[in-house]
């Protein structure tokens, strides 16, 4: 069993969403900086310091009982950010609410084939919000402007808009936008697998494109972006649910790639890839207009909706003639069908039911970081990843829980362990909320949150991951 301790870093602070590490322009060291789903932006230099704070800019957070899923939930900085001070910011507009794309609830049924074909229709005003991708600089005077809009993206519902979404590719140098299949539950509309649709998609953004369009418009599908936007992306995946970024991991001459899909009901699962076949935008919206199919060839499908990690997507019911048992529908068997030879295989899940003695009943994925540092040396080399809370065992107060898998076997799931976490908590409730890490991957940074809403506030602890002993 890994052991491992919390060290404390700041606390008292809004819901974290990202953890990241930079250098500023004219500084020594690398700083953490901590966005917070309010809109506050902080690093670590002589205390706690505000970098940014954009809470005027936020919609108005928590109005379902206080859980939400909106809010600032990407930061990243350019490569060159130390010589250029470029960085980049995703959040939900302030003032963009509107009334979602359903009435009501939705749960797909195999026996009623209008909940399998359902569209999103009157977009216009059927709608939740509009998120946003936005270009920032720190000025030579040490404040922060905004440059431009990248997109302006109308969601259907409040959640599933993806949580520390930008990252960028050491590989490529392009900005990567992780964005979630714009929420409810099932994928009502399919988003994830329509090409045309960006929800449910990875985006390469060239950010060193320097399109510039005073205000873009808000779109939900690549063809309505105008055309300088739509040379600025590329897809580089399909089928995404809801993920908590992507990371990657130097290997011989290239990088293998890691993201996390948050799992409906049954299971959470950890994808990894090296070789992939991104689309250019400019391509999808030909073939649309030809009306031909784009190759896709090496295209990364995780294969949502129809697919739950390694399972068809599932119903899950109580058995109304024994209570403890369950019964277990495949939600879109046809579609699992089409999909089964195109999609990814994960190469990690854990359930959120699982009665082996060593293992936990997971809620929802929140970060997977590989590992490469040498002050855990049992972890060295391994991918950590974070879950909200478990489940079961009549969790009061809620614990999240940490673990890693290794990843060796390639073509077969890998199992995983829970690693074991000092609990410094007391009873607070403790959701771990995010993950982070240094710019090398030698350090592991927890954002843990004592609640669950967004309107309970300065409830959060940044804790840095140590060895144990």
């Amino acid at each position: 069993m890994v052991k491992v301790r919390l060290q404390p870093i700041v606390s008292r602070i809004n819901l974290p969403t990202v953890i990241k590490t930079a250098v500023l322009p004219g500084d020594s060291m690398e700083r953490i900086f901590i966005a917070t789903q309010v809109g506050e932006i902080f690093y670590i230099g002589n205390g706690v310091r505000t970098f940014l704070d954009i809470r005027p800019r936020i919609l108005k957070l928590g109005g379902s009982g206080g859980y939400d899923e909106r809010g600032l939930l990407g930061l990243a900085f350019h490569p060159k950010f130390y010589y250029n001070g470029l960085f980049y910011l995703h959040y939900s507009v302030a003032g963009t609410q509107g009334p979602g794309a359903l009435s009501e609830h939705f749960k797909p049924d195999p026996c009623d084939p209008a909940t399998l074909n359902l569209r999103w229709t009157n977009r216009e005003t059927q709608y939740d919000h509009i998120d946003t991708v936005e270009e920032w600089i720190l000025q030579s005077n040490g404040q922060p402007q905004k440059r431009r809009t990248l997109l302006n993206i109308t969601r259907p519902f409040l959640n599933h808009n993806g949580v520390n979404s930008l990252n960028f590719s050491p590989e490529t140098g392009k900005l990567v936008f992780t964005n979630g299949d714009g929420g409810s539950g099932y994928d009502p509309f399919n988003l994830s697998q329509d090409l045309m649709e960006i929800a449910g998609k990875i985006i390469e953004i060239d950010v060193d494109k320097n399109t510039a369009i005073p205000n873009p418009p808000a779109v939900t599908r690549f063809h309505e972006l105008p055309s300088p936007l739509q040379g600025m992306l590329t897809v580089m995946a399909k089928g995404v649910r809801n993920v908590s970024g992507i990371s990657y991991q130097r290997i011989h001459n290239g990088y293998i790639k890691y993201v996390g899909n948050v799992g409906q009901d049954l299971a959470e699962s950890i994808f990894s890839f090296i070789q992939y076949n991104p689309i250019p935008v400019t391509q999808l919206v030909q073939a649309s207009l030809m009306n031909t199919e784009p190759d896709q060839e090496g295209f990364i499908n995780f294969g949502w909706r129809a697919w739950e990690g390694a399972f068809p997507t599932s119903l899950i019911k109580g058995c109304s003639a024994n209570t403890d048992l369950e019964e277990i529908t495949t939600a879109y068997y046809h579609e699992a069908v089409t999909t089964s030879m195109t999609r990814l295989h994960p190469m990690a899940s854990y359930f959120h039911k699982d009665s082996r003695p060593d293992k936990f009943g997971g809620t929802a994925l929140t970060g997977v970081q590989p590992y490469l540092g040498n002050g855990i040396p049992e972890l060295r080399g391994s991918v950590v990843f974070t879950d909200l809370a478990k489940q079961g065992e009549s969790q009061n107060p809620a614990r999240g829980v940490l673990a890693y898998t290794r990843g060796t076997a390639i073509g077969k799931l890998n199992d995983y362990n829970i690693i074991e976490t000092d609990s410094p908590f007391g009873s607070q409730s403790a959701y771990y909320v995010s993950l982070g890490t240094n710019l090398d991957q030698t350090r592991l940074y927890i954002g843990v949150y004592g609640s669950m809403k967004v309107t309970d506030f300065n409830q959060g602890t940044i804790f840095e991951i140590v060895h144990g002993s």
